[in-house]
């Protein structure tokens, strides 16, 4: 039984600009994608009887909600396909976090499956199909650093820098929804006309409430930035800073990590699963 293994990569939220909220509850948003050599594994192999079976399990999370069966699901029935898959997943990104497991786990899935069932969905018919699993996955199916608009899904390709990250892992989940219904929540930034987003406009929008539910990740936060500018990384618990080198980095990790978790990857601007699957055509 032959096996295909793929990486789910990170994402960090260089910027998170929240300029409204729309009649359906969504919020209207402008963010800069990044990701991160760092990431999730994730492996597949057919199966004849068309069932999809993840092996891995998580905690509170039951099988027909994770969404890497529910990405399964779905492109099963876009391709028609009478094939299903045995999938395992090897578990990096914490939950909660905001550096996109769910949604990056989802999009390996999707392009994964494509690619082995032999189904031919393209780029866009694979990231609409992102689009309805969850608002980030479309940037992790098209795979390119990207400035987002909309929810998070009109992408426009950007290259920023790509410098070493410290990103530090509070133990603490910070719910999506419990920050985007938080009343303190900034809701009227302007948007940004500019391209290539202005520097000085760094800001995660996000950032104080969740620094005000959570202690720990506002104590993340006061560390790192002794030594950088230390931001929020969409809604989740993770902050990063950004470092020259990978040795400047591993040296301020290796300070912080008494009282801290967490890891040193570099930036990309073009995702690790994007560069494993261009090796397999």
């Amino acid at each position: 039984m032959t096996r295909l293994t793929l990486p789910a990569p990170a994402k960090l939220n260089l910027m998170l600009h929240i300029l409204g909220r729309r009649a359906d509850g969504y919020h209207e948003l402008q963010t800069l994608f990044q990701f991160l050599e760092h990431g999730d594994e994730l492996s597949f192999a057919v199966r004849e009887d068309g069932e999809i079976r993840l092996h891995s399990t998580l905690d509170n999370v039951p099988h027909e909600s994770n969404l890497i069966v529910k990405a399964a699901r779905k492109l099963q029935a876009l391709g028609s396909c009478p094939l299903g898959a045995d999938i395992w997943l090897k578990k990096v990104l914490p939950m909660g976090g905001g550096i996109g497991g769910g949604s990056s786990d989802a999009a390996t899935t999707l392009l994964g499956l494509n690619h082995l069932w032999q189904l031919n969905c393209s780029e866009d018919q694979l990231a609409t199909l992102g689009l309805s699993l969850g608002a980030d996955v479309p940037v992790f199916v098209r795979g390119h650093a990207a400035f987002a608009e909309g929810v998070g899904e009109i992408l426009t390709p950007v290259d920023p820098e790509e410098p070493w990250y410290v990103v530090l892992v509070p133990q603490v989940a910070v719910s999506t929804a419990e920050i985007f219904s938080h009343p303190e929540l900034t809701r009227d930034s302007l948007p940004i006309k500019m391209r290539p987003v202005p520097k000085g406009n760094s800001r995660n929008d996000c950032q104080a409430v969740v620094e005000q539910s959570y202690p720990e990740v506002r104590n993340s936060l006061n560390l790192l930035s002794k030594y950088t500018e230390a931001r929020l990384t969409g809604t989740g618990s993770c902050v990063f800073g950004a470092f020259p080198s990978k040795a400047e980095a591993d040296k301020v990790l290796a300070l912080l990590t008494e009282t801290q978790t967490g890891f040193v990857a570099k930036g990309s601007n073009v995702s690790m699963l994007h560069r494993s699957l261009q090796k397999l055509l």
